[in-house]
């Protein structure tokens, strides 16, 4: 870490508040950490409205400061960085992994008395390094800050991103690039692959009280709960179950939803080769690592379920001293996840279609549709924004006579759902976007800032995508999706 100077007393004033509960864990889990010494951070980006909600003042610091504090270089009092070891199932294979380029600088106590993970990712290598640099480049920093702060303007569970600062070091990958250090703000950062690590070592005493600490933290309901171990399974899936069917409602494709990636909050979390699908496609895929499509669009509500079964796995000598019992209650709680998904999607799809009661037939209309714009390559979010406006949507897809049947069916269950179509349009505005973050609007701000150091443009495409629900003429070209992105790639940035 940097020498600290007489700026340091100015970054107490911010209003920090740590309380470092994961490092009272078994020490198994963590090692201490030291963040590298960085030539000349600056200040990229800095989200006030989130470091408001956290009960901080960022204008309480000069932008040098704010700098030296976001790149690791002057660490506030009561911090307390670790790297946090875990493992995961990666592409389908196990791996003991850990913190390679992200320090958790400590746990900040908000204003509602609630606890937040701050952590510095990029900040240097750690012991889980593996021969890495531990670094990273601006770009893939900012996609991060992009694409987490949009999921969290529409609603859905997600860590974010309070800081970018570049570091005035060259960052060395494909070519050579700016070095950046990213500041993300979650409820934790235990992973099912956190778990799994514990569970590799045998070591129950430190996995017993890893999944005591989960439910203290996340489920503190459960902390007198008959079996609480088999209901912490449970609550975990039902996040995991809500958090996915919100991520296909949107069309977002995390990309590598490995274990190691499946944080037990219920929060997204790791924005790496992550984008949004334009025309609808079950089997889009985006990363340039996922050859095979394991981790396509329509693959992640099963690839969720399997994650959650290596979960099981790692707590089975939690849930019954007898294996083949152990075994047996977590293979019936697992068999819950497809009706807890299909309800969390169903009760989501009716909403985007304008529905307050449900019938049998549902399931059908909406495959309908779907099906409709799989064959007509219609856009997945201008689709159901058209259908959100008063009327018969236009264009010329739209005059197709397949889509019209299916209007007109669509037509008849509004009436028999028994309100005002203005009121269910209405509704519809309210959960069907105007504005994502287009994969090609993304990638035009990012080459503006790392080739041109340009932030405008990043800044103008945070200031749409924070009010997603909100139309305007000034938002068009946000709204328009790509010619055609079929070769559009998304690379990890490690």
């Amino acid at each position: 870490m940097g020498t600290p100077t007489a700026s340091l007393a100015d970054h107490n004033t911010i209003g920090w508040r740590f309380d470092n509960t994961y490092a009272r864990l078994p020490g198994v889990l963590f090692t201490p950490a030291r963040t590298a010494a960085f030539r000349e951070p600056r200040v990229a980006i800095l989200n006030h409205a989130l470091a408001k909600e956290l009960g901080l003042d960022l204008g309480a610091v000069s932008p040098e400061s704010a700098a030296a504090l976001f790149a690791g270089q002057e660490l506030p009092s009561g911090s307390l960085p670790i790297a946090q070891a875990y493992a995961g199932h990666q592409f389908g294979h196990f791996t003991m992994l850990g913190d390679g380029r992200a320090i958790l600088v400590g746990e900040h106590r908000t204003p509602s008395g609630g606890l937040v993970d701050i952590q510095l990712k990029g900040a240097g290598p750690t012991r889980f390094s593996r021969g890495g640099d531990g670094l990273a480049a601006l770009g893939p920093m900012l996609r991060e800050c992009v694409i987490s702060e949009g999921m969290a303007a529409l609603g859905i569970p997600t860590t974010r991103s309070l800081a970018v600062v570049t570091t005035g070091e060259p960052v060395y990958r494909e070519s050579v690039r700016k070095g950046a250090v990213l500041t993300r703000v979650a409820s934790s950062h235990v992973r099912v692959g956190t778990f799994e690590y514990l569970a590799a070592r045998r070591d129950e005493p430190a996995l017993r009280a890893l999944a005591d600490y989960a439910i203290d933290r996340h489920y503190p309901e459960l902390i007198e709960a008959p079996q609480k171990y088999l209901a912490l399974f449970r609550a975990v899936m039902e996040r995991q179950a809500a958090l996915v069917a919100r991520w296909q409602l949107v069309g977002f494709i995390h990309g590598v939803m490995n274990t190691d990636n499946m944080a037990v909050s219920g929060e997204t979390i790791d924005y790496g080769p992550c984008a949004f699908m334009n025309a609808y496609r079950p089997d889009t895929v985006f990363s340039s690592i996922d050859h095979g499509g394991r981790y396509a669009y329509g693959n992640q509500p099963a690839i969720a379920q399997w994650n959650l079964a290596r979960f099981a796995e790692a707590l089975l000598p939690l849930l019954d001293p007898e294996p083949e019992k152990a075994v047996a209650l977590a293979s019936e709680a697992l068999g819950e996840y497809p009706a807890l998904f299909e309800g969390y999607w169903l009760a989501g799809m009716r909403q985007k279609l304008g529905l307050r009661t449900g019938e049998a037939k549902d399931v059908e209309l909406i495959r309908s549709l779907l099906d409709w714009m799989q064959e007509s390559r219609a856009d997945f979010t201008n689709t159901f924004r058209d259908l959100s406006s008063e009327g018969p949507p236009v264009g010329d897809r739209y005059r197709e006579s397949a889509f019209q049947a299916w209007y007109a069916r669509w037509q008849d269950r509004l009436r028999r759902d028994g309100r005002p179509n203005t009121s269910a349009y209405a509704g519809m505005r309210a959960v069907n976007p105007a504005v994502i973050p287009r994969n090609h609007r993304v990638e035009e701000a990012l080459s503006a800032a790392e080739d041109h150091e340009d932030l405008s443009v990043l800044h103008r495409l945070l200031a749409a995508l924070a009010a997603p629900y909100e139309a305007g003429t000034d938002l068009a070209r946000y709204q328009d999706p790509p010619a055609d992105d079929c070769t559009y790639r998304t690379f990890c940035g490690t």
